[in-house]
């Protein structure tokens, strides 16, 4: 421009006029590499001012139920529901959201876990008896033990219309649930969760499971 200014003369117009630079300045050093891939182009995709998709797609964003997390009266937690043996071992367990009743999980517990009898043949699923607190009365899961033939020991709740017999000395077994919780606790991971995941919450609780059967 300098040059033109001095002697008065026009520039002169550029010769490969058909050129066609790109949606962005990359794409002329992009070409011209080997192979044609396109390496300065990459770094400099978005000085056109356009959006470009992401380098690398994503899954899908898991729910909060779906990760077991939900609001309680404690706060944004999660509920651990149990399954206790005559020893006070835990035999299988759920994880719901914090907000989620206990009753609900109640039928699935029954359809887990199994006790290996001591003369052998088939594992036992159904106990002769089910210690429960106030929190799984309920006439649909009563009517449901009743129908599998399992002797029931929960306290009835105060709005129940009906009542039945309630021994006080078995249910004071279920101080073994109570006692097993206490001992999950123990290991901190499962007491307070720090993890975001169900399933790596769920490893860590199988392990302190494992760890108080051994």
């Amino acid at each position: 421009m300098l040059w033109s200014l001095v002697h008065g003369r026009q520039p002169l117009l550029p010769v490969d006029t058909g050129r066609v630079m790109g949606p962005y300045p990359g794409r002329v050093a992009a070409e011209s590499g080997p192979g044609g891939t396109n390496r300065l182009g990459s770094a400099l995709c978005r000085w056109d001012g356009r959006t470009r998709p992401p380098a690398r797609s994503r899954g899908k964003k898991s729910s909060p139920d779906k990760e077991a997390l939900g609001r309680s009266r404690g706060g944004f937690s999660t509920k651990l529901h149990v399954r206790v043996e005559g020893k006070g071992r835990i035999m299988t367990f759920m994880l719901t959201p914090g907000q989620q009743h206990e009753v609900t999980v109640a039928e699935a517990l029954l359809d887990q876990g199994a006790v290996k009898q001591a003369k052998g043949g088939r594992p036992k699923r159904r106990p002769k008896r089910l210690v429960g607190d106030k929190g799984y009365s309920s006439r649909k899961f009563r009517a449901t033990l009743r129908r599998r033939g399992i002797r029931i020991t929960i306290p009835h709740k105060r709005n129940e219309c009906r009542s039945g017999p309630f021994d006080p000395t078995i249910y004071r077994l279920r101080n073994l649930v109570e006692r097993l919780i206490n001992r999950l606790k123990q290991c901190r991971r499962v007491a307070t969760r720090y993890e975001k995941r169900a399933e790596c919450y769920r490893a860590i609780v199988t392990i302190a499971a494992i760890m108080l059967w051994l």
